[in-house]
């Protein structure tokens, strides 16, 4: 971390360096509005701008929880795009007064593009550009906004073709659902999220695996969403594993016997609904006397400061005769610490966790999300060497009750026999 100590000074300098241009440009444009022109907006400016670098420094530097860091990233890259957004119409304006400069150094005729000063009452051209780089500056903000109001239940099918060296003959072709991070504490609307468990069942998937967090805190968040989520059905079985929020360790507790109920109630609601609840185990999948293995973990985090409940070495027991095996672990940050270097033998792990930041660009070649400074795998499938892990964005949403452009998701895998032949 100490040789990128330069690269982050410059960068942090730049963007020092460009907040003193935009701030003296909103000061000199807008010189009629008392507020701009006035010392608490430019403290406040200051403030925000100051408190974000150092918080971006900060969360490189010193281990504070994902959500502070998350929070920090999507915050800081806001207002970055704001002002990138902002950015070019300055330039524009001041290159246009440059350019008239020049040609009154040089006693020429102004150039075209200033035309006739403007009477009275029309708008300056600095004006006009200054204002029009505020529009596009709060184009970042509208897009929160719509995220909100369209984003948070537009929920949307990924399919993904899943290639498995060794998978039996009798598995090629079977169907495995995904949906990951609930958060049923979040919704507000159960006609939608209704809506999103009927997709899935339209999939007809042969087998469904969920990943963790089915509630932000506390079990009885699940009380009005547990019918809606009991239908989520498979010909083979519905696969689940905890997250970090499922445990409660985000509350405050009366006594650990409130604590430890809570945990077994959300055990209940699991049962209830017909999932069934992997705790460092595994489970022998079988169609037509061939088998693969599904093991479960409880949650694991290597960048959590929470404890680390998962135990793999028991989620492995008696598994070595089977030819595949896919496993359930809620963070994705298990598989590089953990998975990768004492499991060779997982060949496919289902994560969650990151929601994509509910911020981003995601198409079918391209994805960016400012989770990716957080997570090195966090939307998608990823290889490594022989093994495999896919990374859903989550069915739900926490913090802030919307999505833009990481969209809520539902995954359909096709289970192929075979190497990938892209990676071929």
């Amino acid at each position: 971390m100490q040789g990128s100590a330069p690269t982050i000074f410059a960068i942090c300098v730049l963007l020092l360096l460009a907040d003193a241009y935009i701030s003296n440009g909103l000061r000199e444009g807008f010189k009629k509005w008392r507020f701009i022109q006035g010392k608490y907006f430019l403290w406040g400016y200051w403030l925000i701008s100051g408190l974000l670098v150092a918080g971006m420094i900060a969360s490189i530097y010193i281990k504070f929880s994902v959500g502070f860091k998350g929070a920090v990233l999507m915050l800081f890259f806001l207002l970055l795009f704001c002002k990138a957004c902002l950015l070019p119409f300055f330039l524009v304006d001041d290159i246009r007064r440059l350019c008239l400069w020049i040609a009154r150094r040089k006693n020429k005729p102004e150039p075209e593009f200033p035309a006739s000063e403007p009477k009275p009452t029309d708008i300056t051209r600095s004006e006009f550009l200054l204002k029009a780089g505020l529009v596009a500056g709060a184009l970042p903000l509208a897009g929160l906004s719509y995220g909100i109001i369209n984003g948070v239940y537009d929920y949307r099918v990924r399919r993904v073709k899943l290639w498995l060296p060794n998978l039996p003959k009798k598995f090629d072709g079977i169907r495995l659902g995904q949906i990951s991070d609930i958060h049923s504490g979040s919704f507000y609307n159960k006609k939608a999220v209704t809506g999103g468990v009927d997709m899935l069942m339209a999939e007809k998937a042969d087998v469904i695996f969920f990943t963790g967090d089915l509630v932000n805190t506390l079990s009885n968040e699940m009380r009005e969403y547990q019918d809606i989520f009991a239908k989520v059905k498979a010909p083979l079985g519905v696969y689940s594993t905890l997250g970090n929020h499922d445990y409660g360790d985000y509350a405050k507790w009366t006594s650990l016997a409130a604590k430890e109920k809570n945990l077994q109630d959300l055990k209940d609601t699991h049962k209830n609904m017909g999932w069934d609840l992997l705790m460092n185990e595994n489970r022998r999948l079988k169609v037509d006397g061939e088998e693969i293995g599904i093991l479960g973990v409880e949650n694991w985090g290597a960048l959590s400061r929470f404890p680390k409940y998962g135990k793999m070495e028991q989620a492995v027991k008696n598994t070595d005769d089977l030819p595949v095996k896919l496993l359930l672990s809620h963070d994705p940050s298990h598989w590089r610490a953990e998975v990768l270097p004492k499991y060779p033998q997982i060949d496919a792990m289902f994560s969650g966790h990151t929601h994509g930041m509910q911020f981003g660009v995601r198409t079918e070649h391209f994805q960016w999300s400012p989770i990716q400074f957080v997570y090195k795998e966090w939307g998608g499938l990823y290889h490594e060497g022989q093994q495999q892990i896919y990374v859903n964005v989550g069915y739900g949403f926490l913090g802030y009750p919307g999505r833009v452009g990481i969209l809520p998701e539902i995954t359909i895998f096709e289970l192929k026999a075979g190497k990938d032949p892209k990676l071929a």
